[in-house]
């Protein structure tokens, strides 16, 4: 049926669907506040009968099933991640009527751990940045946010073995994950001009995933690895002759010129960030699960911890290793696989790498990164 109206009579059409939606944007605003007192009013009387309780405000798998409902249903023009991107800033409002989460991350701002916290909880999270990766598990663990953010893989260098290596002490559980696309740019500050750069800033791993086009464009000048892009930002913006290597939020923040955009080595950079948290995360129907496993130094003993996952049929995501720190020459395997804890077949599974091992630590399932 051809369409008929002319731009005033679509444009009067707009702005009727725009009050509609903030009309039941507001309905749902109200409906996560009563949801807020409900939970409020049970904790309270679990109290009244002597047990200990906390409120739950965030719910990981609910969150991740909304999200991947509301992206099986889409029927365009938009595409499914483009709107659950938008469900996502309305869920993040909403929640903060209920209690606005504290989200740690790898500063300073700036960082790609600061857009992956944004991805994840919305703008409505109060994201705190934290110099190190210990200190976002300190931040945690102690009560002070009730998230961290931590990358833990890029796609073209491998795994972040500091977060691993918290891991091996940390009480904390993995709740989540996000996957985030890493475009890096070369930064200057306005009064830096090409001719001018003496030195050029990134964290190690961004130096990395940047080498051949540095070799290629900028082989004669200083690289120095610093704590974060978000660092190398700063010292750009500040200091004369500094440029850095930092993506887009870093070049907003500091108000800094792209010399050369996307000199990424590689056209699908992606870094995998994990969510820590304090508890455990019920099923949401597409789980992983992560665990650190050590077995005793002998023949054959990483094919008789894989063996009962080949057997389960269960599919492996990663396997990392790591110096034991307890034992010379031997290694604690950090594994990570589909489903979930909860499961009879994964429960079979650790049970049988419980008897042949010397350490098995879960470090939680979470729902798969829907965005």
């Amino acid at each position: 049926m051809a369409d008929d109206r002319d731009l005033d009579q679509v444009r009067a059409d707009i702005d009727a669907i725009d009050r509609d939606i903030q009309a039941l944007i507001s309905r749902r605003a109200r409906c996560a506040q009563r949801v807020a007192e409900i939970k409020l009013r049970d904790i309270l009387a679990a109290r009244e009968r002597g047990e200990e309780a906390e409120v739950v405000y965030y719910r990981p798998e609910r969150e991740a099933q909304v999200l991947q409902r509301i992206i099986e249903r889409d029927q365009g023009p938009l595409d499914g991640d483009s709107v659950a991107h938008i469900f996502r800033e309305i869920m993040s409002a909403c929640l903060a009527l209920e209690k606005p989460l504290q989200v740690a991350y790898l500063g300073p701002e700036g960082t790609f751990t600061q857009a992956a916290a944004i991805k994840h909880f919305g703008h409505a999270a109060l994201c705190i940045p934290q110099g190190t990766i210990d200190s976002v598990f300190s931040q945690v663990e102690s009560g002070e946010c009730n998230y961290g953010v931590v990358p833990v893989e890029n796609s073209t260098e491998g795994m972040v073995s500091h977060t691993l290596d918290n891991f091996m002490d940390s009480p904390l559980k993995i709740s989540g994950e996000v996957e985030l696309r890493i475009a890096h740019h070369l930064l200057v500050s306005e009064r830096t001009g090409a001719g001018d750069i003496t030195r050029i800033c990134a964290h190690q791993q961004a130096l990395a995933q940047c080498r051949n086009w540095l070799d290629r464009n900028w082989p004669d000048i200083e690289r120095e690895a610093v704590s974060s892009n978000g660092e190398a930002a700063r010292m750009a913006a500040e200091i004369p002759g500094v440029a850095a290597v930092a993506g887009d939020m870093a070049a907003e923040l500091y108000h800094l010129v792209k010399l050369a955009e996307h000199i990424e080595d590689y056209a699908d950079n992606t870094t995998r960030f994990l969510i820590i948290g304090r508890e455990e995360v019920p099923p949401s129907g597409r789980d992983k699960t992560s665990i650190i496993v050590s077995s005793r130094n002998r023949p054959g003993a990483l094919f008789d911890l894989l063996e009962p996952f080949r057997r389960g049929g269960i599919s492996l995501t990663r396997i990392d290793t790591r110096p034991s720190r307890t034992e010379k020459w031997a290694y604690v395997f950090f594994i990570e696989f589909e489903g979930h804890l909860q499961d009879e077949n994964i429960a079979a599974i650790l049970s049988q790498l419980e008897e042949q091992s010397i350490l098995l630590k879960p470090l939680g399932s979470y729902p798969q990164a829907v965005l």
